[in-house]
């Protein structure tokens, strides 16, 4: 086992805190209503406390090692190893009574996700991957070969969208889902059930977790403005994107390549 690797007490205890808050989460669903932050994106009681209980979890579980979240600090840590934290990627969704969100945690080492957490409370569905080990769902590892390669889906976001009214003139080459998180849009490629997604707008947390599944899954990532792997000690992310495409395959990214590329014009 690689030495940066969690250890199986460690596990053990990541496992006990998302079960913790994605009860919570499933009792708040529903029955919680949503105001506006400054940004104009939605937060709920259960967003803050979400937050606040992974943060506390993450410095007993993981002492010495940083953390940024999205209702917390916004700066990347100093330390070697650090957590990302979307405790909610989904709020929208899940305000509404949308049952699509997600937990979305990201160990990084040296610069880049070493080990990911992504945990979908209504599916019962809970996604570990590891570095150079693979991916696992529910305990059940997955072999990358078995991704559905007949998927014609493509996973846009709300703001990627706009990029169809930028070439009316062209077919989209595949049809479109929109299910309203970053995550799981990215998290639809690693799994086959969309051939490719184009982010717009996705702020670190958003990806953090998804980005590590889709390498351990052996699919593609196009960073078209923004490399996270270049991210430099207490560099302040709150207003920072990384929009990108990510595809089953390299020769995917070459079609999606033109549309995600509108993305960037003024």
């Amino acid at each position: 086992m690689n030495k940066h690797n969690l250890t199986n007490q460690q596990l053990k205890d990541l496992d006990t805190l998302f079960e913790l808050v994605s009860d919570r989460q499933l009792k708040d669903f529903g029955n919680i209503s949503a105001s506006n932050k400054s940004d104009g994106s939605l937060i709920t009681s259960c967003d803050l406390w979400s937050d606040q209980t992974i943060v506390e979890a993450l410095s007993i579980i993981a002492p010495n090692e940083g953390v940024l979240s999205e209702e917390g600090g916004k700066l990347v840590p100093k330390t070697n190893a650090y957590w990302i934290v979307d405790p909610l990627d989904g709020t929208t969704n899940f305000a509404a009574g949308i049952p699509y969100w997600s937990i979305s945690v990201a160990r990084f080492v040296d610069g880049t996700p070493q080990s990911s957490f992504l945990i979908i409370p209504t599916l019962k569905k809970k996604f570990v991957a590891i570095k150079g080990e693979g991916v696992w769902l529910n305990n059940k590892k997955i072999e990358a070969n078995n991704k559905n390669q007949r998927s014609e889906c493509v996973s846009l976001c709300s703001r990627s969208i706009k990029i169809l009214q930028k070439n009316p003139s062209s077919i989209f080459p595949g049809k479109i889902r929109l299910l309203g998180v970053s995550s799981l849009n990215l998290t639809s490629v690693a799994m086959g059930q969309t051939f490719g997604a184009i982010e717009s707008t996705p702020k670190i947390w958003d990806i953090a977790a998804a980005w590590l599944l889709l390498e351990e899954l052996n699919c593609s990532i196009e960073w078209l403005e923004i490399n996270p792997k270049n991210l430099n000690p207490e560099q302040d992310l709150q207003d920072t994107n990384f929009p990108l495409i990510a595809a089953r395959t390299k020769e995917k990214i070459k079609v999606l390549k033109p549309w995600g590329n509108l993305l960037l014009e003024k």
